[in-house]
């Protein structure tokens, strides 16, 4: 998937995407619950503001400790702001 600079230029986007990769991940992790609704926001709030996607995906990698690679992470980052764009859009707050 090709990388799209719409998380590097819209907060919103942004941090829809990683709210979901936090998602993602506390299924990984085995979280469920208030646990992974935790762990999602704090993703979204450690990255807010970052427009760089780098961050996100190292610390995605060191929390799941060998259980995706960094392409796979960049890959799942590329489809969720594709996602998120998607969701923005139908709430009628994105671009």
């Amino acid at each position: 998937m090709q990388p799209d600079d719409t998380a590097k230029t819209d907060p919103h986007v942004t941090r829809r995407r990683n709210r979901m990769a936090g998602m993602w991940a506390a299924e990984l992790l085995g979280l469920i619950g208030q646990a992974a609704q935790d762990y999602a926001h704090d993703l979204a709030h450690r990255h807010d503001g970052i427009p760089d996607d780098e961050p996100v995906a190292r610390h995605l990698l060191a929390d799941l400790k060998g259980k995706v690679s960094l392409h796979e992470i960049k890959d799942k980052l590329a489809h969720l702001v594709q996602e998120a764009k998607k969701q923005l859009h139908h709430e009628g707050k994105g671009k």
